[in-house]
């Protein structure tokens, strides 16, 4: 099997915060790329992350004065389990330079620093706001997405709903993928980056966790039902090797909600709970383990004692992770209790039991901060412990956070939740080298093969330690990205700025989104439509269900019903708040745009007093509600577009912004095609193409009205021509004007940008597909241009007609212009300048049914590709149309251009079955010797004085002649 494939372009299959890491590198580094996820949406278990990612010697780290190191991070690394120090010193010596990789390119706060189980020093970064784990990998997210629109899809494309099925090989060489998008098999081809992640949440009889781990069957899940080993499988089907795939993390702290405790999938507590001072108590109130201990240490000691486990957070360590308590206690999985004594009542033990236990431990912490190197008891990482509750697990508690002294236990506030045991993390997967590439059994590397984040074993051996995973998926995804762009381009690898390619400015997302901050918190939103409705919060509690389900954002109805499925975080994060008010908790984890993004037609209407549609009426929802119930954020325009955002695209106010957005863009395109583009500019998105198709499209236009003048008379039709021809003299010696020649330019260069990005992004693709949509229609408009051009610009005419053109290229004449005489005037005065006779070819060529049924089928064409390209440019950030107005500004364009053809269709059909007119010169010409009772031009075939001549050529049109 031979394939031809661009040779930079790569596919990462998964899209979470591995896949959209290497994506970017790739991107980075000068190379394109497509990622296909299987799920509606990208982002993975990698966006549910609530600790954060861990790092040594990073800039963080320096300006807080952390003490720490690479080989303090990789000691703990390898005690925590991992077997193989090559791969392991990637992870850490990577560490640092990807959390300022994070921080630079992409804005991010990472500020906040803690320290978790396993880690001998504060390592483990997080921002001030929402999770980690969403903040990230939506950053990145972002960045693809932006760098697809601004691009076109040349560079980026994020293919979602796509299941990857197998690989595609040749000589032993990774060369593509085949995946299922739509009931269709569809390729794409070059390098592979496999980020889909472990099989954690496949409870099949024929899954890879009951094959390797079937005692982990009965335990609930933290991952997304996404994670089944797809790429697992699909690697060994081509003879990868995988290792360690009985070693599965199960977490100690899955968080049980008390009104659904056998739920299969549940919510996990962030390890950070414990790492700022979280304490693990037993059904009894007694501490049984080291809180900070490995995780699979501190699972298989509660499995050793009674359930049910609660970790507790006093009122110090709650306050440093407040953003953590309040998601959970939103999502109903964390309680808050005024003061010990309810705390000690509600677990049914003594308000002086919990007093000791927390005094004991209060003790402890004084005396290892006194004496760090002494104690009785080995201490995890290293050295010694006096804690004796996890001392004697010998596993003894070394670090100590947040505590408080027994005596303040009674008046004390807590936030308490009860945990479990749950499937967490694959340890296993295919085996890699150092640079990230796949190995195969024996050890060799597969080319075009590379694996980052869980989907690749022996990084973390039999234990990870928590904040590994999203510096597994960064770290590992920058290494696969790179060398795979050095395995693509080899040395025509180059650096690019992400934010240049993605059309906008460093800071400009942080920027908007803390404007639209405000507005997300600050309750009222912009009154929706009157489409929309208005419903009580009673009205709105009766919809809680799977099969029925709202819910209300900052005053919005949202009717989420659909979208549960496509859900990211599972149909269990949006049931929680089925009935509810969910704003404080949405924008804990959500950034303001995410609603416009992904589910706009969810907003039904506003909480009021019920005055609309009958209750249980679903309206549809105008796109402008969805941008105020996710915060009132509207893209930034990037390349200098007007900051203009609306929050009402609805009425007759909103089709006028519309109007506006889409003649702005276009002239804005226009204007900066002629005065502000490089006489010749090589750049590797779509600028070109979008630019060189709207200066075709005001040429149409132009073209069209011209033409109907043909409806006008011989002197008018031959008279436009004329105006033309007279503007020869800016053609640079050629025998056409500039606006010719430019038209010629941006056709040819339309033409060769649309090959070379149906080449780049759909040669692969077939027919059915609807991928080569465009450049069929294309290459069909192209060639009837061709013949279309042969047939008018450069026929030979023998035949020229009398006209009085006007002094000034366009006629000032009042009462010529009252008569819409604009190239010709009847001033007898001005001298007859004899003309080609476009006129009399109109009629010659149009009286032939079979080149009218051609003239019309290919206008059919025009209009179709004209349609199909105008709503792929509407979207693209370079023209700064707001997203709340693409609808309107697709249906105007498409009108337009439905009308542009329609002009165009009518020529033939009058042509054909009128007869040519009179010239109004003709008289005069003869009278002066320019014409002859032999002429054969337009006034040869009219009835004029006595001079009549019928054309054989004009066909059927010779019944008009007397």
């Amino acid at each position: 099997m031979t394939a031809a494939f661009p040779t930079n372009q790569a596919i990462v299959i998964g899209g979470g915060l591995a896949g959209m890491t290497s994506a970017n590198t790739i991107l980075e580094f000068g190379g394109r790329v497509v990622v296909l996820d299987k799920s509606s949406f990208c982002g993975g278990n990698s966006s549910k992350a609530t600790s954060g990612i861990n790092g040594s010697e990073t800039r963080t780290q320096k300006a807080k004065g952390i003490k720490d190191s690479n080989d303090l991070f990789l000691s703990d690394t390898l005690s925590g389990g991992a077997k193989k120090p090559e791969i392991a010193k990637v992870l850490v010596w990577e560490s640092g330079p990807a959390v300022d990789w994070l921080m630079d390119k992409f804005n991010l706060d990472l500020s906040l620093v803690a320290r978790l189980g396993g880690h001998s020093a504060e390592r483990t970064h997080r921002g001030k706001e929402r999770f980690p784990g969403m903040t990230i990998t939506y950053a990145l997210i972002q960045m693809v997405e932006k760098i697809q629109e601004n691009s076109g899809g040349t560079l980026s494309r994020i293919v979602t709903k796509a299941r990857a099925t197998q690989l595609i090989v040749e000589k032993k060489t990774v060369i593509g993928v085949e995946y299922v998008k739509g009931g269709q098999t569809l390729r794409e081809f070059g390098p592979v980056i496999m980020c889909s992640g472990g099989f954690g949440a496949d409870f099949t009889s024929d899954s890879l966790l009951s094959k390797y781990r079937p005692d982990l069957m009965h335990l609930p899940t933290s991952n997304g039902e996404h994670c089944t080993g797809d790429g697992i499988k699909m690697g060994e089907e081509v003879g990868a090797n995988s290792l360690d795939l009985e070693w599965v993390q199960v977490h100690p702290t899955g968080l049980v909600k008390v009104d659904d405790p056998d739920a299969k999938v549940k919510f996990l507590a962030a390890e950070a709970l414990r790492g700022v001072g979280g304490l693990l108590l037993d059904a009894e109130g007694n501490r049984f383990a080291n809180e900070l201990g490995r995780r699979d240490y501190v699972t298989g000691e509660m499995w050793k004692n009674k359930a049910p486990f609660r970790l507790c957070l006093n009122s110090l360590a709650a306050k440093e992770i407040h953003w953590h308590c309040e998601h959970y206690k939103g999502r109903g999985v964390m309680r808050k209790f005024e003061s010990g004594a309810d705390l000690a009542k509600e677990m049914g033990c003594s308000l002086q039991k919990l007093e000791e236990v927390v005094e004991a431990h209060y003790q402890v912490s004084l005396k290892q901060d006194k004496e760090p190197d002494g104690g009785p008891f080995p201490a995890y990482p290293n050295g010694k412990s006096w804690d004796e509750p996890s001392g004697k697990t010998g596993c003894g508690k070394k670090f100590f956070h947040n505590c408080i002294q027994g005596k303040q236990v009674a008046t004390e506030v807590w936030h308490v939740a009860i945990v479990t045991p749950v499937i967490h993390y694959c340890m296993g997967g295919l085996e890699i080298s150092a640079k990230s590439e796949v190995v195969d059994k024996a050890g060799k590397v597969i080319k075009g093969l590379y694996a980052a984040g869980e989907v690749a074993g022996g990084v973390h051996g039999n234990n990870r330690l928590g904040g590994s995973s999203l510096l597994d998926c960064v770290a590992f995804g920058r290494v696969a990205g790179r060398n795979c762009a050095e395995y693509m381009m080899g040395k025509d690898v180059q650096t690019t700025d992400l934010w240049k390619l993605a059309g906008g400015a460093p800071g400009t997302e942080a920027k908007e989104e803390k404007k639209a901050a405000p507005a997300a918190q600050g309750g009222a939103a912009a009154a929706p439509a009157a489409a929309a409705g208005s419903y009580t919060m009673a009205e709105v509690q009766k919809h809680t269900t799977k099969d029925d389900c709202w819910v209300v954002l900052h005053g919005q109805v949202l009717n989420v019903t659909g979208f549960l499925k496509d859900h990211p975080g599972g149909e269990l994060a949006i049931l929680t708040f089925a009935g509810k008010d969910a704003s404080a908790e949405f924008d804990m984890i959500h950034p303001p745009d995410v609603v416009q993004k992904y589910a706009p037609d969810a907003v039904i209407g506003v909480v009021g007093n019920g005055a609309s549609p009958a209750a249980g009426a679903v309206a549809a929802a105008p796109a402008q509600q969805s941008i105020a119930a996710a915060g009132g954020k509207q893209p930034a325009a990037p390349k200098g577009a007007l900051d203009l955002v609306d929050s009402d695209a609805e009425g007759l106010c909103g089709c006028i912004k519309s109007v506006w957005f889409m003649v702005r863009a276009f002239m804005m395109q226009i204007f900066r095609t002629i005065f502000f583009t490089g006489n010749f500019k090589f750049s590797n998105d779509r600028i070109g193409l979008t630019r060189s198709a709207f200066f075709l499209i005001f040429f149409l236009v132009v073209h069209a009205v011209g033409n109907l003048h043909v409806f006008l008379g011989p002197d008018d039709f031959n008279g436009y021509g004329y105006f033309y021809v007279r503007l020869y003299w800016t053609g640079f010696g050629f025998n056409a004007n500039i606006v010719e020649e430019y038209v010629l330019l941006a056709a040819a260069l339309h033409v060769m940008v649309g090959l070379k990005r149906t080449w780049d992004i759909s040669i692969t693709n077939t027919i059915r597909s609807g991928r080569l949509n465009m450049a069929i229609s294309g290459l069909a408009l192209l060639a009837f241009m061709s013949v279309h051009l042969f047939q008018y610009r450069l026929a030979k005419i023998g035949t020229t007609f009398p006209v009085r053109p006007p002094k000034y290229l366009i006629n000032f004449d009042l009462n010529d212009l009252l008569h819409l005489r604009l190239f010709w005037t009847q001033n007898t005065a001005v001298p007859i300048v004899m003309v080609r006779d476009i006129y009399q070819l109109e009629y010659i060529l149009f009286s032939d049914p079979l080149t009218c049924v051609f003239y019309m089928l290919s206008v059919v064409i025009f209009v179709t590709h004209g349609i199909l390209g105008w709503v792929k440019a509407v979207p693209a950030g370079a023209l700064g149309i707001p997203k709340i107005h693409h609808m309107k500004v697709n249906i105007l364009g498409c009108v337009i251009i439905g009308f542009i053809g329609f002009i165009y269709m009518v020529f033939p059909v009058f042509c054909y079955f009128s007869s040519p007119k009179h010239g109004h010169a003709c008289d005069d010409a003869l009278a002066q010797g320019l014409l002859n009772t032999n002429s054969t031009g337009t006034c040869g075939v009219l009835e004029w004085g006595t001079y009549v001549r019928e054309v054989p050529s004009l066909g059927h049109h010779s019944e008009y002649i007397r």
